[in-house]
């Protein structure tokens, strides 16, 4: 086994244990592939397929505006963004491979043991953009298929009109009170990979004794990640269980009544792995794409504008976030969550239904 990085390498050890963890999973080949870069003959043969197909979990206001940057960089390129929930697009990749159809070019998802599964089947191509190259290899799969391109947090929050900061929650054992019943939100990790991954950590951490009294809350259940602040900040619950930190900040950042909960239990930290797919239609618009994505510049867009927190060693976060070295987080395992993904749903189905 690898050593894990020390503190060294100027990112918290929490998010180069977790990179760590997916890029062991699977063993090592003799040799990864060289860095790839935007050459001048690359870019010529991205603009003459003049497309190239996204599939994602970020949320679509980003993954858009990821979109169109890369647009305005290779002017005749049209990125088509297919948004859904992590564990839809899994399904959906499963279907149309088994089906051998070829509509993916780049693929990511929240749910990092999705591309050990995509990479055991022998789908993604060996392709290691520039900038993450220059990353610790314990940040990426050493046989270079994936990397990944984001990290985000699962978070609470409540609603700042309807409730004062020293009313809130500040755990997931206060959650539990009567008091919330009937007000609080939560996703579905049928649905969504951040979901299915934050809850194999709580029920990991807290035990699924926890997630049964959650259950009982009569709370509103949604699908995607992305749902619980847009329902917060509407009203329409007081409390959020669960959701990505990504969206409650620049919810925040506009100006919606939302603020966030840690919890003083530690929060669900997550990872989005992104790669490119062996039989990609628009193999050179995808390897462009993934330059892209993982360049300093898509990072910096994706944590500035985004408010997502990048591996990147050059993305610089705003000074009015959070800093993440501050913030406790639950141990994330993407080997075990893969084993238990089905057990997960199963005993989630049992307490708070489909």
């Amino acid at each position: 086994m690898r050593p894990i990085l020390s503190m060294s390498t100027g990112l918290p050890a929490a998010l180069v244990a977790l990179a760590a963890a997916a890029a062991l999973a699977l063993p090592a080949a003799a040799q990864a592939p060289a860095p790839s870069k935007a050459t001048p003959e690359l870019i010529a043969a991205a603009k003459a397929e003049g497309k190239v197909s996204f599939y994602t979990s970020i949320e679509i206001k980003l993954a858009e505006r990821l979109g169109k940057a890369f647009e305005a960089k290779y002017p005749g390129i049209k990125v088509q963004v297919e948004r859904s929930g992590a564990e839809r697009n899994f399904q959906r990749i499963m279907q149309e491979y088994g089906s051998n159809i070829r509509n993916a070019d780049v693929i990511e998802s929240s749910d990092a043991a999705h591309v050990l599964v995509w990479k055991r089947n022998g789908w993604l191509a060996p392709f290691v953009p520039e900038d993450v190259a220059k990353w610790p290899a314990d940040q990426r799969d050493p046989d270079g298929t994936f990397a990944a391109n984001r990290a985000t947090l699962s978070v609470g929050g409540y609603n700042t009109k309807q409730l004062k900061p020293e009313e809130a929650p500040k755990s997931f054992a206060d959650m539990v009170d009567a008091k919330w019943q009937g007000k609080i939100v939560k996703a579905h990790p049928g649905y969504s990979g951040t979901i299915m991954t934050a809850t194999f950590q709580i029920a990991e951490t807290l035990g699924w004794g926890y997630l049964e009294k959650l259950g009982k809350q009569k709370v509103m259940q949604v699908q995607s990640a992305t749902d619980p602040p847009k329902k917060l900040a509407s009203g329409e619950r007081q409390v959020m269980a669960d959701g990505v930190e990504y969206l409650m900040i620049t919810m925040k950042k506009d100006g919606a009544p939302v603020e966030i909960i840690y919890p003083s239990e530690g929060t669900p930290l997550v990872a989005g792995m992104g790669a490119v797919l062996k039989a990609a239609p628009n193999p050179n618009a995808a390897r462009l794409f993934a330059i892209f994505l993982f360049s300093q510049e898509g990072q910096q867009i994706a944590c500035t504008e985004g408010g997502l927190r990048s591996f990147h060693p050059g993305v610089v976060e705003p000074g009015d976030r959070v800093p993440f070295a501050k913030i406790k987080t639950m141990k994330a395992d993407p080997v075990a969550q893969e084993k238990a993904i089905e057990a997960t749903k199963a005993k989630y189905t049992q307490y708070f239904g489909t």
